[in-house]
């Protein structure tokens, strides 16, 4: 399954120097860092330069296209009890 990462999304991955992973969270897809929310070994893997992008097969099936937007909002680790235990 190829999942389209939008060129800003890619950009952002490799300056952060982390891996990112799309999940399920309160409002939905969100695009977080691992130390937030770790990959699992279902996840689909995808390269992003020397990084990786892990989407949650939950995910996959209903997005077209990893986009800025889904960028989690770091207030969302205190409001979305999803998130909440990983800050």
């Amino acid at each position: 399954m190829e999942i389209p990462i939008d060129d800003d999304v890619r950009e952002m991955i490799i300056k952060s120097g982390e891996d990112y992973r799309v999940s399920t969270a309160c409002r939905g897809p969100t695009l977080v860092p691992v130390s937030v929310k770790p990959p699992k070994s279902s996840d689909i893997r995808i390269p992003v330069g020397d990084r990786f992008l892990y989407v949650s097969l939950v995910q996959a099936r209903y997005i077209s296209r990893v986009t800025m937007d889904m960028l989690y909002d770091p207030e969302d680790l205190y409001t979305c009890s999803v998130l909440r235990a990983y800050r």
